[in-house]
């Protein structure tokens, strides 16, 4: 708390030394016209609607990114023969794609594509490198007592899977948010916090554009929170320690 009060205050300093709460507004500005925009039923429904389109594109974005580590990992050949669509992926700037997809997909969905896009690499990856991390040893005894593929499953893989999972979603989420808002933007979907961000800059309503950028920070920390708390719950339940958010 206090390293963000002081944070806080030094954007407050900021803001006084420009001399103009409209082109530079400070943390209480930006506060007040927040709560002015709770307070309206286009907030509520923009950010709804980005909500959603956040959320399944991150969970098909995990499931295809588990899906294709899974099976690249036991096919080297479809390791080697997928690997270039993956680098391409990660190489591409998310414009770019953003631009392409519009070509194909209405604006409503080409965002929730976007944000799939972003974290399909980044859940492939990890599963890949988390099936490739379960020890020898552990396979080779599990084959000695005549463990079944269930138990092995169990007993070794998810055990060595399980921080590359959490690796995988943490991130990707923070990607999903990004890629889905930048998505938005430029797509100017309707009822989107995007569209409401693309229309501040039109109209040079500054606090509202901080306003709509400080309920972006907030949703992501509290969804990735909630997340968290969750595969925490899953873990204790399995009787492992707690998860804690990766550091930068």
């Amino acid at each position: 708390m206090v390293i963000l009060a002081a944070w806080l205050l030094i954007w407050q300093i900021v803001s006084w030394a420009i001399g103009n709460r409209f082109l530079f507004p400070g943390p209480f500005i930006v506060l007040a016209t927040l709560f002015e925009l709770v307070k309206t039923a286009e907030f509520w429904l923009s950010l709804a609607s980005t909500m959603l389109r956040v959320i399944f594109g991150f969970a098909l974005g995990m499931l295809g990114g588990i899906v294709l580590g899974i099976l690249t990992a036991k096919f080297s050949f479809l390791s080697s023969f997928l690997s270039p669509l993956r680098s391409l992926i990660k190489a591409t700037p998310v414009t770019s794609f953003i631009v392409l997809v519009l070509l194909y997909m209405s604006a409503s969905i080409a965002p929730m594509f976007i944000a799939f896009l972003m974290v399909l690499p980044i859940s492939w990856t990890n599963v890949h490198d988390g099936i490739e991390a379960a020890p020898k040893e552990l396979i080779e005894t599990a084959k000695v007592f005549k463990l079944s593929g269930f138990q092995t499953l169990r007993s070794v893989h998810i055990p060595a899977l399980r921080p590359h999972l959490v690796s995988a979603a943490t991130a990707g989420f923070g990607f999903a948010w990004k890629s889905c808002v930048a998505a938005e933007v430029i797509a100017s979907s309707k009822l989107s916090i995007g569209r409401a961000i693309y229309e501040c800059k039109i109209y040079l309503e500054i606090p509202e554009l901080f306003a709509w950028t400080a309920a972006i920070v907030i949703m992501s920390i509290a969804l990735e929170k909630l997340m968290l708390a969750l595969l925490n719950s899953s873990k204790k339940r399995a009787g492992h320690a707690p998860i804690r958010r990766e550091k930068p």
